[in-house]
């Protein structure tokens, strides 16, 4: 299974260079959320965290009967 992949990316120039790429988009997209939630504040984290335990909207179970 490696030689099939292996063959054709030995054919591209400066192939080694696309890992490098994707660890540092995965690596900036995973600091750029963490600097967000660290920088949060707490207040909305409170109101967000309450939204699965308010009952402002009718659930399904009231359009069975």
């Amino acid at each position: 299974m490696i030689k099939f992949l292996k063959g054709p990316m030995e054919a591209i120039e400066n192939v080694e260079i696309f890992p490098i790429i994707s660890f540092l988009i995965f690596f900036s997209f995973f600091i750029g959320i963490l600097i967000r939630v660290i920088r949060q504040d707490k207040k909305t984290i409170q109101e967000i965290s309450s939204i699965p335990l308010e009952n402002d909207e009718p659930s399904a179970q009231n359009f069975e009967s």
